[in-house]
């Protein structure tokens, strides 16, 4: 019987050319809910863009459905948790958009280099007023990036023909593999001191959030042009507008905002601003390459081949029912991992013991991978495209195995060799208990926990000594943040402690440093895992 393949908004012809080629073709309005549903009854594949939404009504209204595809970058509208229960391949097109997306970020900065939307703005309004729009050159000026995942990287290089100086900041970068690409590694403070020019290009994390506040505002070189076309918020809006009123700030592109759509803002009354309405995908060639990506992706998940661009556990193929407990468990310590660390190893080992080791383990190195890169990165990362992250860093990361768990069924440990001669490792298990398996946090950088990787968990390193647990409680209470539990480790009294919270709601970067000082704390750090 051929394969029904649903289309609920708009697609590439190439993209339905190639699906029509072997399978039935059916549209339907992914917004009009009830036909949706009615159509989603014969359907083995379901390809979507943003309007149309996915969970757990719609998988249960599909009983043969087989693949999920996104026909772009995010999985907002679709229930991969809900999707991967039901054994459905999740697909979407991770790298569609990426050039258009560094493009944006380069015609952004020029328009505001050259005062282009006002000077087009006046001409049209009947004005011929050339010396009000007297702009700057780019060339010879130095252009500071703010992180240098795929997009980032590319948004350099096409910088670097107009013959400037490149710095960035991105702590999860080799210094090695920004050599490579012709970039100068600095602190955020130093790019914010040197650059003429700065464009952001960050995932959107509580840690991202807000990296650009009013305490950085305060620090930029005079004239500085600020580009975020990467996402909402990681500029804050209201303190940039009050730098430009005040001249600190030259002028400034944004494509994107903290909440959209948006059509009211400060912003909006500078002249020196140019705005556009989240049109870094909107490009015919971007729309083209993520139908293109999916319509492939759905052939090859109707023929029960691999497919390179799924999202869910099942995207390598099968995986045995013994390690598959494991994914969830490797994943977090590698976000844990990424967390304590502060910063991108130059080289990780996963290590894997126990008899699960008699199986192909080999995802679990991956699922490490994708958490290890996941927050830091502005792509999604994948089983599949991780070694590709790791790669694009500059990090060499090895699996090892080894039968003999010790006392554990199994253990999984996270090693990493960190440029500045530390070495950092968290570990965990699975501990059973009846039918049931529970994840288990068994060491972060020496210290012995027993704690579960679930929730909001924050990391201090401080030294041992009275009224330190009811400054940490002060803090966070003055901050409205509320403690669920809370585990101390040391080696000795008076010596090196290393406490773990989890709590009930995301903890910004400004309440962690306030915790951290108060405490005189080594190191803190935060590890969002509520949405694994």
């Amino acid at each position: 019987m051929t394969a029904v393949v649903l289309v609920t908004e708009e697609l590439a012809p190439a993209a339905l050319d190639l699906l029509t080629e072997e399978h039935e073709v059916r549209r339907v309005d992914g917004t009009d809910r009830p036909a949706l549903l009615s159509a989603l009854a014969e359907a083995d594949a379901v390809i979507v863009r943003s309007a149309t939404l996915i969970d757990v009504e719609a998988l249960t209204a599909a009983p043969r459905l087989r693949v999920v595809a996104r026909a772009g970058v995010g999985l907002d509208n679709v229930d991969l948790p809900a999707a991967t229960a039901r054994g459905v391949l999740v697909v979407n097109a991770p790298t569609s958009n990426i050039v258009s997306a560094a493009e944006q970020a380069v015609a952004l900065l020029l328009a505001v280099a050259r005062h282009t939307a006002a000077a087009s703005a006046t001409l049209k309004g009947g004005a011929w007023r050339r010396p009000e729009f007297t702009g700057v050159e780019v060339h010879g000026k130095t252009v500071g990036v703010v992180g240098l995942g795929r997009i980032g990287v590319l948004f350099a290089q096409r910088m670097a023909a107009f013959g400037v100086r490149l710095i960035a900041y991105d702590p999860y970068v080799q210094p090695a593999r920004a050599a490579q690409l012709g970039v100068q590694l600095v602190t955020l403070d130093d790019l914010l001191k040197e650059s003429d020019f700065i464009s952001v290009h960050l995932p959107r994390t509580p840690e991202t959030l807000g990296l650009i506040g009013a305490r950085e505002l305060t620090l930029v070189k005079p004239g500085v042009r600020i580009v975020n076309a990467a996402r909402g918020g990681l500029v804050d809006e209201a303190a940039l507008a009050e730098a430009i009123a005040e001249g600190r700030v030259a002028g400034a592109g944004l494509d994107v905002f903290e909440t959209e759509p948006l059509t009211e803002s400060p912003l909006f009354g500078f002249a020196n601003v140019v705005v556009t309405p989240h049109l870094g995908a909107s490009t015919v060639e971007a729309q083209d390459k993520a139908g293109l990506a999916v319509a492939r992706s759905v052939r090859l998940a109707l023929r029960g081949e691999f497919v390179p661009d799924a999202v869910n556990v099942r995207a390598g193929g099968a995986v045995d029912e013994d390690v598959r407990p494991l994914l969830p468990l490797a994943e977090r310590l590698g976000r844990v991992f990424t967390a304590v660390a502060g910063g991108v190893a130059a080289r990780i080992t996963v290590e894997v013991r126990g008899e699960v080791v008699a199986h192909d383990v080999t995802v679990l190195e991956l699922a490490a991978m994708k958490g290890l890169f996941a927050p830091v990165v502005e792509e999604p990362v994948t089983y599949v495209n991780a070694p590709h992250v790791a790669a694009d860093r500059g990090v060499e990361v090895d699996l090892a195995t080894v039968e003999d768990a010790g006392e554990h069924a199994n253990l999984i440990t996270v090693r990493g060799a960190m440029p500045d001669g530390r070495t950092v490792a968290v570990a965990g298990t699975l501990v059973t208990s009846g039918t049931r398996e529970t994840a288990k946090l068994l060491q972060v950088d020496g210290f012995e926990l027993d704690l579960a990787p679930e929730g909001v968990l924050l990391f201090f390193r401080y030294r041992d000594r009275p009224g330190v647990v009811g400054t940490i409680g002060t803090n966070l209470g003055r901050a409205g943040v509320n403690i669920a539990a809370m585990q101390v480790a040391r080696r000795a009294a008076g010596g090196e402690a290393l406490m773990v919270l989890t709590v009930d709601s995301a903890v910004g970067s400004e309440v962690l440093t306030t915790v951290a000082n108060g405490i005189g704390a080594s190191r803190a750090a935060v590890v969002d895992l509520r949405a694994d």
